[in-house]
């Protein structure tokens, strides 16, 4: 029976950027089906208790610096802290990513959350600015013309909005999250467990 794990996400979050490759490279090693779901976190956090990044308490907003710069290193890959443009409006990214996933499935979909992350916190680009959007999309080899019509219809929206709705039926309340077998996981240092459930399901 195949399984599947679903991935709420934001494509401005530092730790799904952290985390996304290795989260795609563990289901793809374990035949876990990923469901792509990008979410509008500022719903997200007004149901769950959660304040934006800029509302934290100053102690918190200074340790997530600390976290930030271990990961970084620990991880290895480019992760600039301060990126100029962030936050950032993520829906039009967000429905990209939705649109490759009706349009072109499931590794299209990924491939593109991985280029919007990227572009925040590697390039430094705008994920709000449809130029930048489209850069990041054509750095992949997409068809930027035909996943920005497509992220503009009322048929991504739509995804959008209820994939935001099922995160919050699911009691998400940060991202990355995942769902495996009923079973929440969140952030990216969460992986390790993530990766024993998929082991243990394919083994049983």
């Amino acid at each position: 029976m195949q399984k599947f794990c679903d991935y709420y996400f934001v494509c401005t979050s530092p730790w799904t950027y952290l985390g996304h490759e290795r989260f795609v490279a563990m289901a793809e090693k374990h035949q876990v089906e990923i469901r792509v779901k990008p979410m509008n976190l500022g719903q997200i956090f007004p149901a769950s208790g959660g304040l934006p990044l800029a509302k934290r308490a100053p102690q918190r907003q200074a340790y997530r610096l600390f976290e930030l710069e271990r990961w970084r290193q620990w991880i290895g890959i480019p992760l600039t802290i301060h990126p100029k443009f962030f936050p950032a409006d993520d829906r039009l990214a967000a429905r990209c990513v939705i649109a490759a996933n009706d349009s072109l499935g499931t590794k299209a979909a990924l491939a593109v959350a991985g280029a919007m992350l990227k572009a925040v916190w590697a390039d430094e680009s705008n994920i709000a600015d449809e130029q930048d959007v489209r850069r990041a999309l054509l750095q992949i080899g997409m068809n930027a013309d035909d996943l920005l019509a497509l992220a503009a219809g009322e048929s991504a929206h739509t995804r959008y909005e209820a994939n935001t709705q099922e995160a919050l039926q699911a009691e998400v309340f940060g991202a990355p999250w995942y769902v495996f077998d009923g079973v929440p996981f969140w952030g990216q240092d969460r992986l390790d467990f993530l990766e024993r459930a998929f082991a243990a399901a394919k083994a049983g």
